[in-house]
């Protein structure tokens, strides 16, 4: 079974990471445990919402080597290859090393220690340097090519300058790494000398942060066709939500229509009495019209997924993978058997009530092979938790202490605690299972942690 890591994305989002090889049936499923004074809940939260609003994915191709420069051995007999075949390796490469960079930058922004941060740093200076002499030894002639290395170059040398830069920015305050610093600086100015050797921007291009920006933006999207893959969103129970809706209201309709019969009976004549209970009667037909809906809706739409997602190839348009997601509220009954055993492994002070957010997704990848040279495809979800911050309480309170006479106090923030528990399956394979604490405040993720698991139950390895 591939590893499956969840880790912290932003101050305040995550994100898990899988690859899927060609055949696989994988059942991914995560449980969010929030506790009760957080005050989310099915009344407070639209699933619906969050999900279009705060999840985001990105499916691509990948490739083992994410760090290793693929272009040099696809690239090496460059003249028995078409256009197309020279910018899709081209692209593939492009696309891996920024998504690799990235990635090593945003792990590298959370180390604190300053001499873990600037070994790192300069660990991925050298790679950055490294990855792009080697790129640029295949550096095309033909001009028929050479206008997709250029684009490529540009956007790969403005995106590591753009990181490193921001490291630097963020850097911890020390002068024992001065050479390291320095050294990031030369290779920032190197680059943008590179650019401006090269003429890749415009000098009004370059003074604008818009149009730099924006022009960036494009470049990116044009490295990523043919690897990103097509998605083609679908939302479930369109017609079934009809027909609930339907029949909510025949029901509905069918008592008031005995009521007004029955009234008639009970009133001899078109009175005023009778005229007020029919007002009545239509009254409670309105209060009580949406919620029987509703109600009948949450009943039959449990356990059902509420989208169906189908991924292409965006150069063959053929069908890669088909994905079915899962999003809803869920009761702690309602629970499978070894998501609630790893639950009662917390200590019996450490139990509060939790409303339980589930999302799952089943995937089903194609038999036919991908593209030459790849073996899975790469997914990347992002979940936010800026929509579960806004109804978390900032801290108030505040701890004394008496140190020689003298009364001083810090302030204490509110934290909370949200219980994550991974559950994968893969094809026939017996379930596996992961459990995460976040903590977090109002403001920020404060820590990630993987937690043991009961005897018994098997860990994601």
């Amino acid at each position: 079974m591939s590893k499956i890591k969840v880790k912290q994305e932003e101050s305040l989002s995550i994100k898990f990471i899988h690859q899927m090889k060609v055949g696989d049936n994988r059942r991914l499923d995560l449980y969010f445990f929030l506790p009760k004074e957080m005050g989310i809940g099915p009344q407070s939260l639209n699933e619906e919402e969050y999900y279009h609003s705060a999840i985001t994915g990105r499916r691509s191709y990948y490739s083992t080597g994410l760090h290793l420069p693929l272009v040099q051995s696809r690239f090496a007999s460059q003249k028995k290859r078409t256009v197309e075949e020279f910018r899709l390796y081209l692209n593939l490469f492009a696309y891996q090393f920024s998504v690799a960079i990235e990635t090593d930058s945003k792990e590298l922004e959370q180390i604190e220690d300053p001499k873990e941060f600037f070994n790192s740093l300069q660990g991925l200076c050298d790679l950055v340097s490294q990855l792009l002499k080697k790129f640029r030894r295949n550096e095309p002639s033909d001009p028929k090519w050479k206008s997709y290395f250029e684009n490529a170059d540009n956007y790969l040398s403005w995106f590591c300058e753009q990181r490193l830069l921001k490291l630097l920015s963020r850097a911890p305050r020390s002068s024992e790494y001065s050479e390291t610093l320095d050294a990031a600086i030369v290779l920032c100015r190197a680059e943008s000398e590179h650019r401006k050797t090269k003429r890749y921007n415009s000098q009004q291009t370059k003074e604008d942060p818009n149009r730099i920006s924006n022009k960036m933006l494009l470049l990116r999207r044009l490295i990523q066709q043919g690897v990103v893959l097509k998605e083609e969103m679908k939302t479930l129970g369109i017609g079934l939500k009809k027909m609930t809706t339907g029949f909510a209201t025949a029901m509905v309709m069918l008592v008031v229509s005995a009521l007004i019969i029955k009234a008639q009976g009970v009133f001899s004549g078109l009175t005023i009495a009778l005229v007020l209970t029919l007002a009545v009667i239509y009254g409670f037909r309105e209060i009580f019209k949406e919620d029987i809906r509703n109600a009948l809706w949450r009943l039959i739409q449990k356990g059902r997924p509420k989208w169906s997602r189908l991924l292409r190839d965006t150069n063959s348009q053929a069908p890669i993978a088909k994905q079915l997601v899962w999003l809803d509220f869920m009761k702690s009954m309602e629970l499978p058997d070894k998501v609630a055993e790893i639950l009662k492994r917390r200590h019996r002070q450490n139990k509060l009530d939790a409303e339980v957010l589930h999302y799952g997704i089943h995937t089903r990848v194609t038999q036919k092979e991908f593209l030459a040279g790849y073996t899975s495809i790469q997914e990347q979800v992002n979940f936010s938790l800026a929509p579960f911050a806004r109804y978390l309480e900032r801290g108030k309170a505040k701890i004394y202490k008496e140190q020689d006479g003298k009364i001083s106090n810090d302030s204490v923030e509110r934290r909370y605690q949200i219980n994550l528990i991974l559950a994968v399956k893969d094809g026939k394979d017996e379930v596996q299972y992961a459990r995460y604490k976040i903590t977090m405040n109002r403001s920020t993720i404060i820590d990630i942690s993987q937690s043991e698991l009961p005897e018994g139950i098997e860990a994601i390895v």
